[in-house]
């Protein structure tokens, strides 16, 4: 049953953060980006940043604990000798990338952000959307046992 309940939430936490991305990528940014206007960008960020943090967490403190179930005690994990080990290196390699990009635009791009700077808020959000869309991929490959 634990189990079964950490892969719901974890399922939970990656709808949220994905979807808000690939809401904010699809929807948001190209209407700012069409009218140079980066309040667009921050109302979105002021409704969805602590919800979707709190659902990257969420995904974090599963998926860290699935993998300990799948590994007890981490046991094998970095033999690299099964699918499984390989995908969820996969996706802690996607969630260091993503932490990465998202301290890099808090901190620098964000504080900063102009008209003249949009651009640079620009790569950044496809990127995240995209490292988090790949998030979901192999979530699935986990579930479905490969995806070859």
């Amino acid at each position: 049953m634990l189990f079964k309940l950490l892969v719901i939430l974890h399922t939970l936490g990656a709808t949220v953060w994905t979807g808000g991305h690939l809401v904010l990528a699809v929807t948001v940014l190209p209407s700012a980006l069409q009218y140079r206007d980066p309040d667009r960008i921050h109302t979105f960020e002021e409704h969805f940043e602590g919800f979707g943090l709190a659902a990257l967490l969420l995904q974090t403190i599963t998926g860290v604990w699935l993998t300990w179930i799948y590994f007890p005690g981490f046991n094998n994990f970095l033999a690299f000798q099964s699918y499984l080990s390989i995908y969820i290196a996969v996706k802690l390699s996607l969630l260091l990338g993503t932490v990465a990009l998202a301290l890099h635009a808090r901190f620098f791009i964000i504080p900063k952000l102009t008209q003249e700077t949009l651009n640079k808020l620009a790569f950044h959000i496809v990127s995240v959307t995209t490292l988090s869309v790949l998030f979901v991929v192999m979530g699935v490959g986990i579930r479905l046992g490969g995806l070859t």
